[in-house]
This record gives structure tokens, C-alpha cells and sequence, in this order.
């Protein structure tokens, strides 16, 4: 079996490696120039992060973001187990117990245990929830990391390629569709949610784990790159329009990193990003299958938690393995 996957980002990765570990020839073609910011990929948090997660989502992404969390620990060198933080202003306490009563995997902090984790939160937060099992990583050289991985099993990745049609591959008995919201003409109800993210670099904080600061309005997460660089995000937004980030989004990211800590304020900030998740009215992801070509798209925030549970049950289906096979909704 021989199969061209289309689109280089998460999904599309994940998919190729899976399928050759199952001993299916794959190749991916990719319309960009190369690896990189033309994919909402590049600009995720790189949270790996099922059990926070599952506050405000279904039973499928906790399950399947934990089966995802083990993979990312057998395929990269880039997870970082240092669980995550949920804070909440004195104000919002109130939000801080209810997202406790919507999920569970966590421990309550004091604030002594809060400033063991992170000694620069002293005094800064009375309580919080410590998701010791979750991680995270740098989407950026995972990314990159997994790219390698395919070129050194042969697997051919051809940038500057655009697909036409599917008698452009007649050799590839499958197409892969994993082009995300660009797919949005082929796939009925899928929906673009803009999301907004900023870089910032301070030599003047040292957090060691994602930190999710709750909030009425705009609830903030900081996820620790490498040389003092935080990803700061990150709106959603109902709208495909992918324009720059708005000056009311840029205001509220920084003033809740700000409220996070207060050197976030002479931070530099690095980059601004923007991109549009694809996602389907329930948020959950899909494998629809129309005659030679299986979509695997609607990740919605969640690319990097569920991919690879979404790629081992489409290698599975191929192969004819018995499983479960949620998330496939058509199969023609």
C-alpha cells in the first residue's frame, strides 16, 4: 500500500510515522517552501496537558491525550516532565475551584508547596491545582525533530508542491488530506477559530513548567521555551479571518501575563503570531474517508494532544487491526 499524505504540520507528521510503522509506503507533499509558520503547528503551546484539558472538553480527549502524552515520550527527545500550575487571582478563586470540580489528576497547592514548584510565585498566589503527570514541549523542534525522523526512514517530504488532484498521485492508493482549515471547502462544518499568541524573552523569571492563569475574560497560559523565552497565549476567537493579532488581544495577553507576574512587563516581546485552528462543531477531531481521500482534520486547540492517538487509529483502520475506532465518521 502506498499512500501520499498532504500537509507537513502535526497531523500530517504524525500520520506518516504511524503509517510506517505499519510497513505502509508514505509519502507527504506540503504547498510551502518548508517546515515552518505556515501552519497553526508552528504557533501552538506545546502543551501536553489531558486532565487540563478535560475541564472544558469530552471524555475523547483526556482518553486518547493520555494515550498521546506516552507517544510523544517514545518519539521525542523533546517532552519536559514537569506536570503544569492552574492559578487564579484572589478574585477569581471562585473559577480556580470550579475548573477543580470539572476534572481531576491534580494535587491542591498551598502557597509554600506553589513557591517550592516556582520560587519566583512567592507571595503571588494563595492556592492552586498541580497537574503532576502532564508535560510539555517545544513545538518548534519537535516539529523539526519529527521531520528528521521521517527523512532518516526514507519517507520523502517534497515542499513547494501543490495538490491538484488525485490523479496527480495515480501510483498512491490513498491520499491523506491534512491540510487543516484549508480543507474547509471539502468538509462541511468546519470552522475556523483564530487564535492569537505572543514570544516573549525576560532573563528575569526562570518558570520551570506551563503556568494557566484562570480569568473571567481571557485566561492565560505561559509555556517555558529554551534562553528565557515564554509562549504567551492564546486567544480563540470565532472567526477564519486571519488578520493581524488585534490591539485589544495584544493588551489583554500582555496585562495577564503581567498580573502572572509583574517582570513580564519589561519582558521583549520575540514574535507575534496568528492562526486559524480548524475545528468541527464539537470540537473533536475526525477521519472521514471519500472514496480515495481520508481527511484527518478539526484538532481544534488540541493538534499536539491528540495527533497521535489520531494517527494510530487511522494506520489501525488501514491495516485492518481490531480497535475501536472512534473519530472515523464516514468510511466510503
Amino acid at each position: 500500500m502506498k499512500i501520499t499524505i498532504i500537509g507537513a504540520g502535526i497531523a500530517g507528521l504524525t500520520c506518516a510515522l504511524e503509517l510506517n510503522k505499519s510497513n505502509i509506503d508514505v509519502e507527504i507533499i506540503d504547498k510551502a517552501a518548508a517546515l515552518g509558520g505556515h501552519a497553526c503547528s508552528w504557533y501552538a503551546g506545546g502543551m501536553l496537558a489531558p486532565w487540563c484539558e478535560f475541564e472544558n472538553a469530552e471524555q475523547p480527549i483526556l482518553d486518547y491525550g493520555i494515550k498521546s502524552l506516552d507517544w510523544w515520550r517514545k518519539n521525542t527527545s523533546q517532552v519536559v516532565e514537569k506536570g503544569s500550575l492552574v492559578v487564579a487571582q484572589p478574585r477569581d478563586i471562585a473559577d480556580l475551584k470550579q475548573f477543580s470540580n470539572r476534572t481531576h489528576g491534580y494535587e491542591w497547592l498551598g502557597q509554600q508547596q506553589i513557591e517550592k514548584l516556582e520560587p519566583e510565585l512567592e507571595g503571588r498566589f494563595a492556592k492552586a491545582l498541580y497537574f503532576e503527570q502532564e508535560a510539555h514541549l517545544d513545538v518548534r523542534k519537535a516539529l523539526l525533530e519529527l521531520e528528521q525522523n521521517l527523512k532518516n526512514k526514507g519517507i520523502s517530504i517534497q515542499y513547494n508542491t501543490e495538490f491538484e488532484d488525485v490523479s496527480q498521485f495515480k501510483d498512491s492508493d490513498y491520499i491523506v488530506d491534512c491540510t487543516g482549515y484549508a480543507a474547509k471547502d471539502k468538509l462541511p462544518g468546519l470552522r475556523g477559530v483564530k487564535g492569537e499568541m505572543l514570544l516573549i524573552q525576560t532573563n528575569e523569571l526562570h518558570f520551570s513548567r506551563p503556568i494557566r492563569m484562570l480569568h473571567p475574560r481571557i485566561p492565560l497560559y505561559i509555556v517555558p521555551r529554551d534562553n528565557g523565552v515564554y509562549m504567551v497565549g492564546a486567544t480563540m476567537i470565532e472567526s477564519d479571518q486571519k488578520q493581524k493579532i488585534t490591539a485589544r488581544s495584544m493588551i489583554e495577553l500582555l496585562s495577564a501575563a503581567y498580573a502572572l507576574h509583574p517582570a513580564f512587563g519589561e519582558a521583549e516581546i520575540v514574535e507575534i503570531g496568528t492562526e486559524i485552528r480548524p475545528a468541527f462543531s464539537d470540537n473533536l477531531p475526525k477521519i472521514i474517508k471519500n472514496g480515495k481521500v481520508i481527511y484527518v482534520n478539526g484538532f481544534y486547540r488540541h493538534g499536539y494532544l491528540m495527533a497521535p492517538a489520531i494517527a494510530q487509529i487511522l494506520a489501525n483502520k488501514l491495516t485492518n487491526q481490531a480497535q475501536k475506532f472512534e473519530f472515523i465518521v464516514e468510511w466510503n
